[in-house]
């Protein structure tokens, strides 16, 4: 099979990035893209982000997980622990977010080091999740093979009558994980091809340096 895609493409003439206007602080600056993107009749799911990490083969392994929290400290989403991607970020917590709304022509990669969240953060969570959700989180063996006849439906089922009348404890295997950014790039994209790029890399604890590059 043969497919020649070297056609397609598109031109980016939206928008242009005001370099005098960007904050110092790229926590603030994700806010405020966040924030327009979230307002746009144009973009479904903003929250929604690829997350790349390094699984035990060596491989780099991306999937589309949804934002569920972001702070001064970084960014928050949830997981199965013994999923891969849970599994790969308690073996190598070094980790890669990206953001793309095409409706914006803007793209975020953040680059951080992820750590898991407190019970505390992760029961509060747990506890606005529909009720099905919930009892997904004790159903599904995430990323594991499973028999292809296997019928999770009938186990919600049995699992809701189990828990009838009663509130679902999280899982000790299911939580949060806590992105605490390195490094942050913010992409407009540009007619031809001269996209504007803003990186924000980490000096210390608190202070970030902020530079252009090329496209």
């Amino acid at each position: 099979m043969k497919q020649d895609l070297s056609y397609k493409r598109k031109v980016y003439e939206k928008q242009s990035m005001n370099f005098d206007s960007l904050r110092e602080n790229p926590i603030e600056q994700f806010r405020d893209w966040f924030l327009q993107a979230e307002e746009s009749d144009g973009v479904d799911e903003a929250n929604a982000m690829s997350v790349a990490t390094i699984g035990e083969d060596g491989f780099p392994r991306t999937r589309v997980v949804l934002l569920k929290r972001f702070t001064d400290e970084g960014f928050i989403f949830y997981t199965n622990y013994n999923s891969q991607k849970g599994k790969a970020l308690l073996e190598n917590s070094k980790i890669c977010l990206s953001f793309f709304w095409p409706f914006l022509e803007r793209q975020i990669i953040i680059k951080g080091v992820a750590e898991k969240t407190s019970d505390n953060n992760s029961d509060g969570y747990f506890e606005t999740r529909p009720r099905s959700s919930k009892l997904g989180a004790w159903i599904s063996a995430q990323s594991s093979v499973i028999d292809e006849y296997q019928d999770l439906a009938a186990e919600e089922l049995e699992l809701e009558k189990e828990y009838e009348g009663k509130e679902i404890p999280r899982p000790a295997h299911w939580g949060g994980f806590l992105v605490r950014p390195t490094e942050i790039e913010f992409w407009q994209g540009r007619p031809s091809r001269l996209h504007d790029r803003v990186r924000y890399v980490l000096q210390d604890d608190f202070d970030w340096k902020k530079e252009r590059l090329a496209p």
